[in-house]
């Protein structure tokens, strides 16, 4: 019987701890420090995502109860629900924004060769953003309407993998479109998003990038059609356009030739249409590429539902921030340990299993491949599973 480290320490394992110091040592982090470092943060919260606590008391009461592992866990002090309310108060965010880029770009490196399902190469993102409701009275600084306060989560994720690539958090007001302003688009790559994103001069940008876009049209597009290909219907398909935009300012912001695509969805009783710059794979793969645009809806609901991000251990902006990078991190470090270990079981059923084994020190290793497949999903078949 392995007889070893923690189940909460094994997962910690898998994290770059050398970069993690070096975030802490970017932004100053433990100065001014005694006891309760960084790190000792970090583990903390990212304990409090892995077993579903919800509050500072919640999470002070379970790790105090098991004061003799708390070192093995690598935990150096003594936890108190004081002292992890002030360093989330105080504690630059940015340290755990910079650490859970770095594991991004792991996890992407693992996720690389995932098929995607359809024939291309290219690097496929969707783009679309989440609000998160608060109370106006506790979080003033995040007002949205008059009545309300919130802040938007807005996430690229690449779609192999359904590794979120690009993520910035803002106070409800950002309109959607304006995150474009932020990103560095990939030549080749395709960016899916909803017609929320439609700004023709921002996606004159992405085209000139060579980037590639694939957008909903809205239903007041003026444009004039100049070549229609033919089209097999049966597929869904009802018109395959070169147009040219006829709008004042539409024709000014985006004065090149789009492809326009009319689909009719028979599950839905819907006639979609879709706007893109790329004209030489198949219209059908171009409304292929929309309908994986849904795992950006996935991803919102799923984090939403597993992970501490709805109920905030802090009011401030830094400590709001530090709690939504935190969660992102151990959605990502699940997804390392998962493509690490060979792990078929979905993501919803290791953090179970991670969550109620946290004390023990059987084998992770162990743990996760004795789950059953079969069983697991017959257990949790209508929760949201990211990785089928």
């Amino acid at each position: 019987m392995y007889t070893g480290k923690l189940v909460f320490a094994q997962a910690m394992d898998h994290l770059p701890l050398h970069t993690l110091r070096r975030c802490i040592q970017r932004y100053n982090g433990n100065r001014h420090v005694k006891r309760f470092s960084c790190q000792d943060q970090y583990r903390c919260m990212a304990f409090a995502q892995l077993t579903y606590r919800e509050s500072l008391r919640d999470i002070e009461a379970c790790l105090n109860a098991q004061s003799n592992k708390l070192y093995h866990m690598g935990i150096r002090s003594r936890v108190a629900r004081s002292t992890l309310a002030e360093a989330n108060e105080k504690r630059d965010w940015r340290i755990y924004a910079d650490f859970a880029q770095s594991l991004i770009q792991i996890a992407r490196r693992l996720y690389a060769d995932e098929e995607l399902g359809l024939e291309l190469d290219n690097t496929v993102y969707a783009l679309d953003a989440t609000t998160i409701d608060l109370c106006l009275s506790v979080f003033p600084w995040a007002r949205f309407r008059r009545t309300r306060a919130a802040v938007k989560l807005h996430t690229l994720l690449d779609l192999r993998g359904n590794i979120p690539s690009f993520i910035h958090i803002s106070d409800g007001k950002l309109h959607d479109v304006n995150v474009f302003d932020l990103l560095l688009p990939e030549p080749g790559a395709f960016y899916v998003m909803d017609r929320g994103y439609t700004d023709f001069e921002r996606l004159h940008q992405l085209h000139h990038a060579s980037a590639f876009f694939v957008i909903r049209a809205k239903s007041n597009l003026k444009f004039r059609r100049i070549y229609s290909h033919p089209v097999d219907k049966n597929s869904g398909l009802r018109c395959d356009q070169t147009v040219a935009l006829t709008g004042f300012y539409t024709a000014q912001y985006y004065p090149d030739r789009l492809r326009r695509i009319k689909y009719y969805d028979a599950e839905t009783d819907k006639r979609l249409v879709f706007l893109t710059n790329n004209f030489s794979i198949p219209a059908i793969t171009i409304t292929e590429l929309y309908r994986y645009r849904w795992q950006v809806e996935l991803f919102f609901k799923w984090i939403k539902q597993h992970l501490r991000i709805k109920s905030f251990f802090g009011t401030s902006e830094n400590a709001v921030k530090t709690q939504v990078w935190i969660a992102v991190s151990v959605y990502v470090l699940v997804a390392i340990i998962k493509k690490r270990l060979n792990i078929q079981a979905s993501l919803y059923s290791i953090l179970q299993i991670l969550s109620v084994t946290a004390f023990e020190t059987t084998s992770i290793d162990q743990l996760l491949t004795r789950c059953d497949q079969a069983i697991s999903d017959a257990n949790f078949s209508n929760q949201l599973n990211l990785f089928d």
